[in-house]
Parts: structure tokens; sequence; C-alpha cells
């Protein structure tokens, strides 16, 4: 059996080899290396796929968010409503543009944020809403733009983890992730399902107004040279990058669709098993591994054990050559650099129930039906004791 990894870039690039190589050897020929044409193109394509008008490539997933909200105009004391369970770069931006983050409970079936515990949060203060698209699949979009109507709120999507997901709203129509709030990020970090070979990030929008104020943000404001229109930032993806995204679009539905086998493969060898509580997808979609939808598109899988000592599970698979993650330990409100008085603890006991049951198996476009089994068998002895 081959090493499992938790993600294999390798065994990926393998398969694309001399697309990647040429590709990155016609882009160092060129020495058109910031703003060339592989990122342009790369732009165009992206546009294409995700059904979108505007594509804005800049540095990294964190950079992405944090442009997006300063296109926005929002001001120092606005607060932004997202989930606490999720990666600490979401509320990160917010406090670093000196807005209030406004930590919510999430739904203990999809991870992702609360709609009611939005609107419970919701002040005069209250100027957007970023639901994190957690572990590949949507958050509840239709009650999110609903409630965002209400109160005359943006809706920023953190697609850092689910690009290629599409969302089912109640009237059968279907959009991609990242293309249906006011404006959206996402991060091409090595691990992500469409990754580049550093860092690298994006923000999408439909609003051609925002599309043009976000790309004089990204490069120190400026539309003309020395002529800085907008207090901006060096947030730029570089040709190398794009070159490698470019090669790797074209199969983007194909490594989704292999993330999501695996994960049928998975919850199949969990089926019954009243410990494991295996990924859920939305109500609105079938299972994506028969094909009925592609709505979760399983950056991570996620399982949650029930009367088990996850620690003790996770020490166990690291023993048996098996790597896992736990995302996330400790949940936002409860970090140093996030706490609040006006947070109570009452106010999260989905999160705080997370946070002890979640852990996260290997995930990749790589995996093969002998790993899958060794996994599971793995995990099953464990907790059957």
């Amino acid at each position: 059996m081959k090493k499992i990894q938790m993600v294999d870039l390798k065994g990926q690039y393998a398969q694309i080899k001399d697309r990647v190589d040429q590709s990155v050897l016609d882009v160092i020929a060129s020495s058109a290396f910031i703003n060339g044409p592989e990122v342009h193109a790369f732009q165009k394509e992206l546009e294409e796929y995700l059904d979108v008008k505007h594509v804005i490539p800049c540095a990294n997933g964190t950079d992405a968010l944090q442009i997006a909200m300063m296109g926005l105009g929002l001001k120092p004391g606005d607060e932004v409503i997202t989930a606490d369970f999720t990666f600490a770069a979401t509320v990160e931006v917010i406090a670093l543009l000196q807005l209030t983050p406004v930590l919510v409970d999430v739904e203990k079936d999809s991870f992702n944020i609360d709609p009611e515990a939005v609107r419970k949060a919701i002040t005069p203060k209250t100027k957007a809403i970023v639901p994190v698209h957690l572990f590949g699949q949507c958050a509840n979009m239709d009650a999110i733009l609903e409630i965002a109507k209400e109160h005359d709120l943006y809706v920023i999507e953190d697609n850092a983890q689910a690009i290629g997901a599409s969302y089912t709203f109640a009237d059968g129509s279907v959009k991609k992730a990242g293309g249906i709030g006011h404006v959206a990020s996402t991060s091409f970090f090595p691990s992500k399902n469409l990754g580049c070979y550093g860092d690298g990030g994006a923000i999408f929008t439909n609003d051609d107004d925002l599309a043009h104020t976000i790309r004089g943000i990204v490069n120190h404001g400026m539309y003309k040279r020395y002529h800085h229109d907008v207090v901006g930032v060096n947030s730029r993806l570089d040709s190398i990058q794009a070159a490698v995204l470019r090669a790797k679009l074209p199969n983007l539905d194909a490594y989704n669709a292999a993330r999501q086998m695996a994960a049928h493969k998975y919850t199949e060898a969990f089926k019954g098993n009243d410990k494991i509580i295996t990924p859920k997808t939305t109500k609105l979609c079938g299972n994506p591994a028969e094909g009925d939808c592609n709505c979760h598109v399983y950056h991570q899988y996620t399982l949650r054990v029930i009367d088990v000592d996850r620690d003790a599970l996770v020490k166990h698979l690291n023993e048996n050559g098996i790597p896992c993650g736990v995302y996330y330990p400790i949940p936002l409100h409860a970090q140093k650099a996030y706490k609040d008085e006006r947070y109570n603890e009452a106010d999260f006991p989905v999160t705080n129930q997370l946070v002890k049951e979640v852990i996260s198996l290997p995930m990749h476009t790589e995996l093969d039906d002998e790993q899958i089994a060794f996994i599971t068998k793995t995990v099953l002895d464990f907790v059957n004791g």
C-alpha cells in the first residue's frame, strides 16, 4: 500500500507534470512574472467556469477577504457577523480593519453558520454577513440572502474551501459557490481543491463598480501608474502561480468528483455505526457521489465521533501511519485574540460540542480503495473497541 498522505500533492502533480512544467518554463522564458499573460488568461477562464463577471486575482485568500471588505467601504466599528467554527483568517481580517467581529454558532449537521443565530445577532451597527462554506459545502444561502435583504446587509462569501461546489436554491436554480453573494473570496493555498504551488487567492463579484474599486485596491490603489485614487495594498497573484492554476482548472470538476467518490466510500464503510456521524449534504441535494448534485466538494471529510476519546483516536491513527486533522480544536470566541465580554458560552452550544468531536480523515484526489479500506478499518477497530 502506498504511504497515506493527508493531501497528496505529488501524486496529483504527476498527472499534470508535462503541462505544469512547460507552463512554468514559458513564464520564466517570458520574464512576465507579475500581471503577465498567464494571470489574465487564468482570470478569464475562472470567470467562465464560475459564471461570474469579475475575478480579481490576489496574493492569498486572507488578502482576498480583507480586500473584499475594503472594497465595500466598511468603516471602523461596523459589525460583521461570521461563524465561530472556522479558521481564524475569517475573523482576523475583520479585526485588522477595525471592524467589530460578531461570532455566532453553527449548524450541527453542516458545520456552517446558523441563519437563526445570524438573525438574533443583528443590530443597527451590522453591515455584513460572512458565511463560510466550510469543508466544501455551501452555507444555507437561501436563508442568508433573505436575512441580508431584510436588513440591507452585504453578503461576503468565504469560499476558501468550496471552489467548484454548487448551491441549489429553493426554487431549483443553481449557482456556483462564490457567485451568490455581493462579493466572495477564495484561497489557492496548495492543499485547496484548486491549489497553486505557493500562495494565491482571488475575489469574485458580479458588481461592476465594486470590481473596479477592488482592482485598484490590490495594486496600491492605482488605476494609472503613480496615481493613487484609493487606499490600497500590494496583493497580486504571480504569473507562475497562475500558470499552475491554469493547468489545474480544467481538471477541477474531476478532482472534486474524485473527492466525492472517496467521501462516498468512507461514508459507506461507517454506515450504521452509532458512534460515528458522517458528513451531511444539504437537504435540497441528494448524494453527490451518486451524481445527483455537486453540493459538497469535500475539501475535508470531517466526522463527528460520539462517546469516543477523539484525541486518543487521533493518536491511534497516527501510530498506524494515518495522518488526520482536528479542524478546529478551539472556538474563535475562546481564542485569546478574539475573546470579548459580549460573548456568552450559552450562545455557542454547537460549536462547543463540535470542537470535542470532529476529526478529519485524509482527503485528496489520489486516495485509492486499499488506502480507504485501511483507514476505515483502523477507525472502526478503535471506535468499536
